[in-house]
């Protein structure tokens, strides 16, 4: 199942830069919309990812994982 996150986009000069509005730190400048998108997606997976190995690091042993929905 796929997750759908919202991107902030916004030309400035000659630079498209973007956040990605549910996850602080995911941002990205690049030189096309099309670049910037593709850059935010691969940014916010890797960022994801990096979230994931960080909580189950922490919570060292013994856990179990809850799906969420909001």
């Amino acid at each position: 199942m796929a997750n759908t996150y919202k991107a902030v986009t916004k030309q400035d000069g000659e630079w498209w830069i973007g956040w990605i509005e549910e996850v602080p730190g995911v941002n990205c400048q690049e030189r096309t919309r099309e670049e910037l998108l593709a850059s935010l997606r691969t940014t916010l997976t890797e960022a994801l990812e990096l979230n994931r190995q960080e909580a189950i690091r922490a919570a060292a042993s013994d856990y179990t994982e809850e799906p969420v929905t909001i």
